[in-house]
């Protein structure tokens, strides 16, 4: 790795990180305020079908596979600093599984204690070779998506997360453009096929499947998590070339800045939706729709919140802990300004 390389930050990932918080919210929502099943023919009817087709199984796809890019960077970045990168990556997992072990306790099936025990499992995945890893993670992807194992599919997500830092698949995408715009072509086209092949199994009514669904809904929602890795690179690949345009890299900048702060945007996700609930009585009362309303103040309160703080500091407030924890030293919280004479 080159000198230079070891400490950039590589700005897509940010982008990437800020683009799975806005669709893991919309599904995270539904279970923490217990949103009501949705009338047959309503417009809550259609956001419903909305959400099962292109946001659930297609965020957290993401937002696994990137935890394993930095995963490797981490480590990597450490290294090449003169550091012990494994045992700084053993205290920045022990800090996340603690902050998801606190933060499960709000909210059943959150992401960071598993992807903290993921992690710790992958470790002597670092420096197996780049191709055995590639194999392994496609072959347990295969895998799980066939038999619709949601939760143990975050493995080989991580693992290819792992693998696509070793190939540095996103490191200087500006001469790789031609190569993402063919497979973005090819994943458009699987992409729309496989979302047409679930549609075709979506049941006639609205489901509220938290208390246990029919074979139909459960066929339908199977499908969801089986193409989901399609659906999510697809998605990963028109966001990488919408970035080369200059007016849709200015429009989502606040999207960079959302990303640089996930660890605390996605906590402080429950706590708004949480808050919520209990000042305005939300909980088994709202509607589908109402969730997306109240998810989209989330993100006008959040993206504001992340482009002024990070005007200010360097790190977001859970991620300025998170690195205190794992270098067992205080990090400088405020942004130097450099003079100009």
């Amino acid at each position: 790795m080159k000198p230079t390389e070891g400490h950039k930050r590589i700005a897509i990932l940010d982008y990437l990180r800020g683009f799975a918080l806005l669709g893991i919210i919309l599904v995270n929502i539904l279970p923490l305020l217990a949103v009501k099943v949705p009338e047959p023919g309503s417009g809550d009817a259609i956001y419903q079908r909305f959400l099962f087709l292109f946001v659930e199984g297609r965020f957290y796809t993401l937002f696994s596979f990137l935890f394993g890019v930095g995963f490797y960077l981490f480590i990597s970045r450490a290294n090449s600093k003169g550091k012990n990168g494994y045992v700084l990556f053993l205290r920045r997992i022990a800090a996340l599984f603690i902050l998801g072990w606190v933060h499960v306790k709000f909210h059943p099936g959150e992401a960071l204690s598993v992807y903290a025990v993921t992690g710790l499992l992958l470790l002597p995945f670092y420096k197996v070779k780049k191709e055995i890893n590639l194999g392994i993670s496609l072959l347990l992807l295969i895998a799980m998506s066939m038999m619709a194992f949601k939760l143990f599919m975050v493995v080989p997500l991580m693992l290819l997360g792992i693998t696509a830092g070793q190939y540095r698949i996103f490191e200087g995408l500006a001469e790789k453009i031609k190569k993402v715009m063919i497979v973005t072509a090819i994943l458009t086209i699987v992409s729309i096929a496989a979302l047409i092949y679930q549609y075709q199994h979506a049941p006639a009514y609205p489901f509220g499947f938290y208390n246990g669904v029919d074979e139909t809904t459960y066929t339908f929602l199977s499908i969801g998590i089986m193409i989901g890795p399609l659906v999510s690179a697809f998605y990963v690949g028109v966001l990488i070339l919408l970035l080369e345009i200059p007016f849709m890299e200015k429009l989502l900048s606040t999207l960079k800045s959302y990303g640089r702060m996930a660890l605390t945007n996605y906590i402080t996700q429950t706590v708004f939706i949480y808050l919520a609930g209990y000042v305005f009585h939300l909980f088994e009362r709202v509607t589908y729709l109402q969730s997306f309303i109240l998810c989209l103040t989330v993100y006008v309160i959040q993206l504001i919140f992340s482009v002024i703080w990070l005007r200010y500091f360097q790190y977001g407030p859970l991620e300025w802990i998170w690195r205190f924890v794992t270098y067992l030293e205080v990090p400088p919280m405020r942004k130097v300004v450099k003079e100009v004479e």
